[in-house]
């Protein structure tokens, strides 16, 4: 665990930081040998040297975002297309029920060419 990535998420409201931390327990479990960093601010997971996962904290929502993500179809209200499509993103915001297992799913996905 990195430190950078900890304070990152100590310094967010109590929902996103419950969010953060069960996000970053998935990414883990899901991706044995990833590798935490703090880079342009945000916490970027990399699997191999190449990017895997991002999450992001921003008012009254986090952001989780995959890589290498082409062949995942966008789902509206769930999941977004980034980018030309190579990036999809889940926002969560307060409240919300999330499905740790299908993100999971889908970083599995996108990350096993890694």
């Amino acid at each position: 665990m990195n430190d950078e990535v900890t304070q990152y998420i100590s310094d967010t409201a109590p929902w996103q930081q419950a969010v953060c931390e069960k996000l970053r327990a998935m990414i883990h479990e899901t991706v044995p040998a990833v590798e935490e960093r703090l880079q342009y601010g945000k916490p970027h997971f990399l699997k191999n040297g190449h990017h895997a996962a991002v999450i992001a904290v921003a008012r009254g929502k986090v952001s989780f975002m995959v890589f290498n993500a082409t062949d995942i179809p966008a789902v509206k209200g769930s999941i977004r297309a980034m980018g030309n499509g190579d990036r999809k993103c889940a926002d969560i915001e307060e409240g919300q029920e999330v499905d740790y297992k299908a993100l999971a799913e889908i970083l599995e996905k996108t990350t096993i060419a890694l």
